[in-house]
């Protein structure tokens, strides 16, 4: 897979308290990186490309493209495009779908699954450990694009702690949180 290259630096989240002190425990919000310098309507790599790094299958395959990434694999940008025929519309909540937290959350956990198998010679199954600092902050219905964001934050030998941010559009940001994940044993 051809990597994207440039693309936008950095943004610092957070205020003041976000200072230089522990960048790791920024506030989250505002976007991971700027969006501004990127092509969000380029696809890269389709469901199936995916699907070779990542375990997920079925309805909980999530990622539909991935959009960009850094030539290091550090950063990028996915897509889940939200559906009305996807499994939880007509319970959550009838008569007004909202995608439930926990698949946004997922997602994001996803984008930092990939950016971290591709990587590795070969794929490896992901465990997440832990889901920090969480928050949703708008609502994401059918028809709505959720561009996934992932920045990763710490790379060890078999783990990995990312920050994901799920946007709707250039700006409105549905979700934030800190996923850690360790990959399985063979």
């Amino acid at each position: 897979m051809t990597p994207v290259t440039g693309g936008p630096p950095p943004v610092a989240r957070g205020g003041a308290s976000a200072g230089e002190d522990n960048p790791e425990k920024a506030p989250h919000n505002r976007l991971l990186f700027e969006l501004a310098g990127l092509d969000l309507s380029r696809r890269l790599v389709p469901r199936e490309g995916i699907e070779r790094l990542n375990p997920h299958r079925g309805a909980m395959s999530l990622l539909d493209w991935i959009v960009w990434n850094t030539p290091d694999y550090t950063r990028g940008v996915g897509l889940m495009q939200v559906r009305e025929d996807q499994f939880w519309v007509a319970g959550h909540f009838p008569g007004r779908p909202m995608l439930p937290g926990v698949l946004m959350v997922e997602a994001g956990a996803q984008m930092a699954c990939y950016l971290y198998n591709i990587r590795r010679p070969q794929p490896k199954v992901i465990a997440f450990l832990r889901i920090e600092d969480c928050a949703f902050r708008s609502m994401v219905t059918p028809g709505d694009d959720l561009h996934i964001l992932a920045n990763e934050i710490k790379i060890g030998r078999r783990r990995f702690i990312s920050d994901v941010q799920g946007v709707v559009g250039n700006d409105r940001i549905a979700f934030d949180a800190r996923v850690t994940g360790m990959q399985l044993d063979e």
